[in-house]
């Protein structure tokens, strides 16, 4: 059965930053940045949830009508990383919300923003999110075909960055390459950003 998404809207905004906490709290940059674990449990959902008030505000996120997934979006224009007010504005954002004495909230932010590409218009893929009972069944795919056609039919690139190997792996699959340059975080993990082209067909 097609999986059924809707944009979500200003209520849906807890709802989605739960489901974003949930999803990526055992993930290696979560970790980095809140390396002990009952501190990540107490402020994860703070510091994603900037994420979540961006793409409501500058993108759109779109959401399984079930809660099962969320993918949120921002079209970047040539020449404006992340938008108006992320570059700049949103990794202290995040350090002020979610852990105001841990640098490491910004830096990732920072890092990231810093190999970001800028010649051209394009997709952001800031974060997607499945819950993890539903991991495996293929819902992301699923939440973000409609963005991969589209922008294959307008000649619209895409950009995201992975924060693991296996979801690099997944969005090879989907026709995203990775840039060449990783984000080294300092004593932590890798990052890998990735560009996608527009497919000559619909991605199957």
């Amino acid at each position: 059965m097609a999986l059924e998404i809707r944009q979500a809207d200003q209520s849906d905004r807890d709802a989605v930053a739960r489901l974003l906490d949930e999803a990526f709290r055992a993930d290696p940059v979560s970790s980095w940045v809140f390396p002990d674990p009952e501190h990540r449990a107490a402020v994860h959902g703070r510091f994603l949830g900037v994420f979540v008030d961006v793409a409501l505000a500058e993108g759109r996120i779109d959401y399984a009508a079930d809660g099962s997934a969320a993918a949120l979006w921002l079209r970047v224009p040539a020449g404006e990383p992340e938008g108006d007010a992320a570059e700049d504005d949103v990794p202290a954002r995040m350090r002020e919300a979610a852990d105001p004495d841990n640098e490491r909230c910004e830096l990732v932010g920072r890092l990231t923003g810093e190999v970001h590409p800028t010649a051209e218009e394009h997709e952001y893929l800031l974060m997607i999110a499945v819950a993890p009972g539903r991991q495996g069944e293929g819902l992301g795919t699923e939440l973000m075909r409609p963005v991969l056609e589209r922008c294959d039919r307008e000649g619209v690139p895409m950009y995201l960055e992975a924060s693991s190997e296996r979801s690099k792996g997944l969005y090879e699959r989907l026709g995203w390459e990775f840039t060449g340059e990783a984000v080294r975080l300092p004593e932590g993990p890798l990052m890998w950003p990735m560009w996608r082209k527009p497919q000559g067909t619909a991605t199957a």
